[in-house]
């Protein structure tokens, strides 16, 4: 069994950048993504901004950066308050089956709980399987299918 170590997850702030970056760019591998730097660039910005309803929440692993979940709030026709929708979460590979990823999960459970966020939900690629693992320990699928139009 892997080693588990402490998880410390908190709020991303500009000193995380350089460590985000390099997450970031092993994510986009991960699943064969090439963006545009500019997107990558106008991500990190949104996630540091005030204003913006994206956030980004960092695992640091002795005192290390080694994982992050990009969320976001909004609101919904079918709920009173805000929904959080999940959109990014990624452990390095070095750090995985520590604990990362269900401590990321957890943070973010936590928050919608003390903001009286009606839902967290995401979804995973169909064959990630270690990712699936972890999501099912969560809740069972809801058995929706998505569509997506890029433009």
């Amino acid at each position: 069994m892997a080693n588990k170590a402490t998880v410390t997850v908190r709020a991303a702030g500009p000193k995380d950048e350089a460590a985000w970056r390099r997450l970031w760019a092993d994510y986009l591998t991960f699943y064969e993504l090439t963006l545009d730097p500019a997107i990558t660039d106008a991500t990190w910005a949104k996630a540091m901004s005030d204003g913006s309803a994206i956030f980004m929440r960092v695992a640091e692993l002795d005192g290390e950066v080694v994982g992050f979940t990009m969320s976001l709030t909004h609101e919904g026709t079918w709920i009173t308050s805000l929904d959080c929708y999940l959109e990014d979460l990624f452990v390095d590979e070095t750090a995985r089956g520590r604990g990362v990823g269900r401590a990321l999960l957890d943070d973010l459970v936590t928050l919608c709980r003390q903001n009286g966020w009606s839902r967290l939900y995401w979804h995973t690629a169909e064959d990630n399987a270690a990712a699936r693992r972890l999501y099912d320990s969560y809740v069972e699928t809801d058995n929706h299918i998505r569509y997506r139009i890029e433009f």
